[in-house]
């Protein structure tokens, strides 16, 4: 009777290791995707905001998300289209209607590599990234974002739209 609980938890124990080792790792399009979750805004000592940060999730079969450091030739030259792999465009609306504004500094990022080791490369995940909210040249107080990314093999995400952000100016 003294070995009964011993089987069992070795039992138990052989039955999770096989479940486990039976279940399928989470695939996904190659093509990365990505998806709103949140908008954060910083406001500086005076109550103004300043910054934002937005929050996305993204997911990407081959895992070939992120630029090195040493990813500066070719496609991802300085100056190219793929220099950066995180594409933000800045959206104020004026009188009803969203239009781009392109600031003094860019908010496109090179994202850093994140690809897993190990054989299945699929990863999901979530971004954090923080950018400019209050253009001070512009009298307009609602912005927008649109974001995408593009891994390594430069297959391009959808597209995503900030909901309407207030800035308090």
């Amino acid at each position: 009777m003294k070995h009964k609980p011993k089987l069992l938890i070795i039992i138990v124990l052989a039955g999770i290791l096989l479940y486990s080792s039976c279940k399928k790792p989470e695939t996904y399009s190659p093509i990365p995707a990505i998806a709103y979750v949140s908008f954060a805004k910083i406001q500086n000592s005076q109550g103004i905001d300043q910054k934002g940060i937005l929050t996305f999730s993204f997911t990407d079969g081959d895992g070939d998300i992120g630029l090195s450091a040493d990813d500066t030739t070719g496609a991802f030259s300085p100056g190219s289209q793929y220099y950066y792999d995180l594409f933000v465009t800045y959206y104020e609306k004026q009188n009803g209607v969203y239009v781009p504004v392109v600031l003094p500094e860019t908010n496109n990022l090179r994202i850093p590599v994140v690809t897993p080791s190990g054989q299945n490369k699929s990863i999901k995940g979530t971004i954090d990234v923080n950018l400019f909210i209050n253009n001070p040249t512009s009298v307009y107080d609602t912005i927008a974002y649109d974001v995408a990314i593009c891994d390594r093999a430069l297959h391009m995400s959808n597209k995503i739209r900030t909901p309407d952000i207030i800035v308090h100016k």
